[in-house]
């Protein structure tokens, strides 16, 4: 029983081939392609106006040169929520479950603001590894830490995603088989139990959109920190 739990975070195949492909790229199938015309339709402009102000707030705090990277942050951000959203349908696989996935997409970003950072303004790049007004015994302690810390961020990044996502589909899963096992002999608490389930769809919908956000702000406050 307990193996079947985790099935679900399994790649799919079909034939021999991944279908992880697909479901990659399916979500920019999705949305509607903005046409030249003056006046769109309800979807385009709500897709605009959300795509908009996500980004105005997400800019907000960088100088011009963090900018250039609005474009990129944006459609990650789009592409994760969909992704995410998309996952919580009967019968779908979840990309984001997958920690290499997710590693793939934190490493390279991480790795390109710290490599801007050292670029444009490596004194105070490598000024975050020590504090100012440090003791001197302990500043070779300090450069360890501050080092290690700075090599985990991706590692972060990703496995606060994957855990996030992971948890809420096993949870779903195991109230869902209690609700089918105690339909039978227990139908009250079983209705109880099937509401319990209801809420708890409708919070891993929430923490399907805030799980994106969160992984594109931190890359926002790490771009932010080297530009």
């Amino acid at each position: 029983m307990m193996v079947s739990f985790f099935d679900q975070f399994a790649s799919p195949s079909y034939l021999g081939i991944p279908l992880i492909a697909i479901a990659i790229s399916l979500p920019w199938v999705l949305y509607p392609t903005p046409s030249a015309r003056w006046i769109n339709n309800r979807l385009v402009t709500l897709q605009g106006w959300f795509v908009s102000r996500f980004t105005n707030q997400l800019m907000l705090p960088l100088n011009l040169g963090g900018h250039k990277w609005a474009l990129l942050l944006a459609s990650l951000m789009v592409f994760l929520i969909t992704i995410n959203m998309l996952g919580l349908l009967p019968y779908t696989f979840t990309p984001t479950t997958q920690l290499s996935l997710n590693m793939g997409f934190a490493v390279p970003l991480w790795l390109a603001t710290v490599i801007i950072g050292m670029r444009n303004q490596p004194t105070i790049a490598l000024g975050h590894l020590l504090p100012e007004g440090t003791p001197v015994p302990l500043i070779p302690v300090l450069i360890i830490i501050e080092t290690i810390s700075l090599f985990i961020r991706p590692l972060a990044l990703g496995v606060r995603l994957t855990a996030n996502l992971t948890a809420g589909h096993l949870l779903i899963q195991l109230i869902a088989t209690a609700v089918f096992v105690l339909l039978p002999m227990m139908p009250t608490v079983a209705i109880l139990t099937a509401t319990v389930l209801f809420l708890l769809t409708l919070l891993e919908v929430a923490v399907a959109m805030n799980s994106a956000y969160v992984f594109v702000l931190l890359l926002s406050l790490y771009l932010q920190e080297n530009v």
